[in-house]
């Protein structure tokens, strides 16, 4: 017996107004704002805040205000084309700045290339994908942002729907929350109780998003994510502590293990560990992929002798871009890599970082289905790509100044090209619950991909000028930890070992027929990411027990992330302009700061319960 095709909000032979000139400039104009906005606070703390949601709020607030109306679907084109600039903030702070660090300082017009043709070549790589990971695994792999913020647009289209209460009142938890914890910051924001002898630790983070994201994940992805983060800080990191030559300074820490608390073993050890597992969960993944990416390029081979045309027989909801555009633009894009004097990219460079790229947007695409932009291991997916092309320059003697800064730029195309793919996958999730279009959203992604390129820069040049990149003020924690990874292996230096367990163990999963990638995850990540994300899976548990609907549940737990990314970008602000503290008040202890964050998940449990229906 068939399952029952999937039925959008908006059904295909509804007609709306989607694609309009008014979604498209206010589009434009929040993703600059998220750009900016998202590039100074991760080059200070190494995160950035989710644009889709907070983009759809103010979507429908702005033009209730200034049209007294707006289709669904076009606050969903203002979502996307603002999570593009996100995108392309994520994407720089991971790399750009290591350029700066090893005195290889790129011009505003070469930053503005790499991130308009990286761009590009993310969203069009994309494509053959979304057939995949959106509609035929719809059900299994959830896109966290994709889901709430489709359920946020919905709660606000059906007016004087419960939903919309509920949505909302998880949204004011979330703002408040958040103001407290990252504004004012009297609460512990990282929360840590030492529970054994080396440096066995549980950690939490304060975040009202993650237990949204737990919730709306469930229950076995976020148990696979935290069994892997307890394999890290549980058994490695202690078994590292208690073994490790004390004396000794052990690559790529430049201190001797006794030195390092918790964190640091993290940082300087299981991270490659992580790295090499999500390496294998992610080529066992594209394997997966591969028949159906195969037979979507297949067909857009033919495409070409047809023309460039969409077909008659396809319905709305399911019209992406033709894929005979697909290939000629992924064709110009690649030559423009390696023609263009600028980028100093030899065949060899250019071959692999156009493979690489692939390779990781079929991973991106998957892993931010399983749990979310906002915990998807992007920098571990860099670190792999920079590993693979530093080795293969180092084994071929090609250790010069100049290859140092190729590798660089390969790994910065590579970046902008899997950040643009995660936002694309979850706004093409988002638009496949509502019943966008997907060429539409496709379309409008590479508009809004071309202001934020524009300033971008003039941005990291400015900072650079202002606070220094590298500096207390902007640390840039990803790109210092590229560039010292690049810098070492070129001369003689890389923990292989430790990327090889990783393999290892996701070799082993793979053996044993468990999920790799969410394991991998919570390896990769910090502790306190992954128990925060339990304890909303709990919750779902929890709700799931009392034989009660989920749905309510997804709409409260999207409302805390809805409320928690707003609040992030307003105390973003606020903090810029010297509004709000610098130094933690910290007026409540760990374990009252606890005692808050399981109080915002035992709120999330009262909203999300009712009552069984009666059959």
């Amino acid at each position: 017996m068939e399952e029952p095709q999937f039925k959008p909000y908006i059904g295909h032979k509804q007609s709306g107004k989607e694609f309009t000139l008014r979604a498209v400039i206010l589009g434009i104009i929040l993703g600059f704002i998220f750009a900016v906005g998202n590039a100074y606070l991760g080059l200070k703390i190494g995160m950035t805040i989710s644009a889709s949601i907070p983009a759809a709020v103010f979507s429908m607030t702005i033009m209730k205000i200034l049209f007294k109306d707006g289709f669904i679907l076009e606050h969903n084109l203002v979502q996307t084309m603002a999570s593009v600039g996100e995108a392309i903030a994520a994407s720089v702070i991971f790399v750009f700045p290591a350029f700066f660090f090893l005195g290889l300082t790129p011009s505003s017009f070469e930053i503005f290339l790499l991130i308009l043709i990286g761009g590009v070549t993310g969203i069009l790589f994309m494509i053959p994908m979304r057939r995949y990971v959106i509609v035929k695994e719809h059900g299994k792999l959830i896109f966290p942002e994709g889901t709430a913020c489709a359920e946020i647009l919905r709660a606000g289209e059906e007016k004087g729907h419960a939903g919309a209460l509920v949505a909302g009142l998880g949204l004011l938890i979330g703002a408040v929350c958040k103001f407290f914890i990252s504004g004012l910051k009297i609460f512990e924001e990282n929360i840590q109780f030492n529970l054994f002898k080396p440096n066995g630790v549980l950690t939490f983070e304060a975040t009202p998003s993650l237990i949204g994201v737990g919730f709306i994940i469930g229950p076995r992805i976020a148990s696979y994510m935290f069994a892997g983060g307890l394999m890290g800080w549980w058994i490695l990191i202690p078994l590292i502590s208690t073994f490790g030559v004390s004396d000794t300074v052990i690559y790529p820490a430049s201190v001797d293990v006794d030195s390092l608390d918790s964190y640091g073993i993290w940082s300087n050890y299981i991270r490659y560990v992580g790295a090499g597992a999500v390496a294998v969960g992610g080529l066992f993944s594209l394997i997966k992929i591969a028949p159906i990416a195969t037979s979507s390029l297949y067909e857009g081979f033919k495409d070409l002798f047809k023309g460039l045309k969409h077909a008659a027989d396809v319905q709305r909801t399911d019209r992406d871009i033709p894929m005979g555009f697909l290939i000629l633009g992924s064709i110009v894009s690649v030559f423009l890599i390696w023609a263009l004097p600028i980028f100093q990219m030899n065949l060899v460079a250019t071959i692999l970082t156009v493979i690489l790229a692939f390779f990781f947007t079929g991973v991106v695409s998957i892993t931010v289905g399983l749990v979310g932009s906002s915990t998807n291991p992007t920098s571990g997916m860099l670190i792999t790509s920079l590993l693979i092309t530093c080795t293969l320059f180092f084994v071929l003697g090609w250790t010069e100044k100049i290859y140092l800064a190729m590798s660089l730029t390969s790994v910065a195309f590579i970046s902008v090209a899997i950040c643009l793919a995660s936002a694309t996958s979850q706004d093409l999730k988002t638009g496949f619950l509502l019943g966008a279009t997907p060429a539409k959203l496709q379309i409008a992604e590479m508009i809004g991909l071309i202001l934020p390129a524009l300033v971008m820069g003039s941005i990291l040049h400015l900072l650079n000028q202002a606070y220094g990149l590298g500096s207390v003020d902007l640390p840039a924690p990803q790109a210092t930890l590229l560039s010292f990874i690049a810098n070492g292996i070129l001369k003689g230096q890389l923990p292989y070992i430790f990327v090889l367990i990783g393999i290892f163990l996701g070799l082993i999963l793979a053996l044993m027929r468990l999920p790799i990638l969410p394991f991998a995850i919570g390896l990769y990540l910090p502790l306190d990411l992954s128990a925060t994300i339990m304890l909303g899976g709990i919750v779902h548990l929890f709700i799931k027990k009392l034989q009660c609907p989920t749905q309510k549940g997804v709409l409260a737990a999207s409302g805390l992330v809805a409320g928690d990314a707003c609040m992030g970008v307003l105390v973003a602000l606020l903090s810029i302009l010297g509004v709000l503290p610098n130094k933690p008040l910290a007026l409540f202890s760990d374990t009252a700061s606890f005692l808050a964050l399981f109080a915002i998940a035992v709120l999330l449990a009262i909203m999300a319960y009712q009552k069984k229906r009666s059959i």
